[in-house]
């Protein structure tokens, strides 16, 4: 790994000579809350604002994320760790071609993260984090991969982009997708208590919060989302929380259409909060910067 350099607050963190790959992106930067210190909710500033930093993925010891790299006015992007007790971020990858959504894989010694390979294809790639193994390609023939979320089996759903995107199911032994559901949403998360994964897609023009057993293969619509809302999270096993503008909102699972909010996030940012990620009374959140 290749360390950036501390962060205690703002920084910038140095090119690191990539190829180029595209343009600019649009500039965001990722936050840490933690929720529950004698002092109330206390925020820190884990990335920059001068670039594309996005995808936060919390686990109990950091957390990673999608950070951009821009040398001579061209960009890539490469996964980042952010250290909860040295308060350093480290390069995880550092590469000529850009990765994106990283992920912690069931056997929680590897990450896993889509990368654009030099032909342009976006596949799905395995980072061991404890070894010096190379990393590898964990599907050969299956892409354009957008986003991915593992279950318990070594099994997991990706979004597969097209027309239109659709949500595919596999496992890394069968190594074939099965399609889902299409017209589905970025956000796509495993409950643990429903043994089912979360997603949203659009039916009948609303925006629908749903499940996909993957025992019997059966999607069920669980609650209709607000029609801004891209991102979604779990703040516990029975409820969902999502950002509108710079505020939090809850929700249950249950089928209830109480809506609560939870946090009011204005002071650490003043524009829009977009992907979030929580873990054991931390979240990381994403603030979009305006020019």
């Amino acid at each position: 790994m290749k360390l950036i350099k501390p962060l205690l607050g703002l920084f910038s963190i140095a090119a690191l000579s990539p190829i180029v790959v595209q343009a600019s992106m649009p500039k965001s930067q990722v936050l840490l809350a933690d929720l529950n210190t004698p002092f109330g909710v206390q925020v820190s500033i884990v990335s920059d604002k001068n670039s594309y930093n996005n995808q936060p993925h919390l686990t109990s010891t950091g957390l990673y994320f999608t950070h951009e790299v821009i040398n001579k006015g061209q960009s890539q992007t490469d996964i980042a760790y952010y250290d909860f007790t040295s308060k350093k971020v480290t390069n995880i990858t550092n590469s000529p071609v850009s990765e994106y959504s990283p992920t912690v894989m069931p056997s929680g010694d590897a990450i896993s993260a889509i990368v654009v390979e030099a032909d342009g294809k976006q596949k799905l790639w395995h980072y061991p984090l404890k070894n010096e193994d190379a990393p590898s390609r964990i599907f050969d023939w299956i892409e354009p991969v957008g986003y991915h979320a593992w279950g318990v089996q070594n099994d997991l759903v990706m979004f597969i982009l097209g027309k239109p995107h659709t949500l595919q199911y596999t496992s890394v032994a069968q190594a074939k997708g099965e399609i889902a559901a299409s017209n589905i949403g970025r956000t796509l998360i495993y409950n643990n208590s429903m043994a089912a994964f979360l997603f949203s897609y659009t039916k009948n023009e609303q925006h629908i919060l749903a499940s996909f057993n993957p025992q019997d293969k059966q999607v069920e619509d669980l609650l209709r989302l607000p029609a801004q809302v891209q991102d979604f999270i779990l703040k516990d096993n029975a409820t969902i929380a999502y950002a509108i503008k710079n505020r939090v909102y809850q929700r249950k699972l249950d089928g209830s259409d109480e809506v609560s909010q939870w946090l009011n996030l204005s002071t650490y940012c003043e524009t829009n909060i977009t992907r979030m990620s929580y873990n054991n009374e931390k979240l990381a959140f994403v603030c979009d910067i305006t020019k």
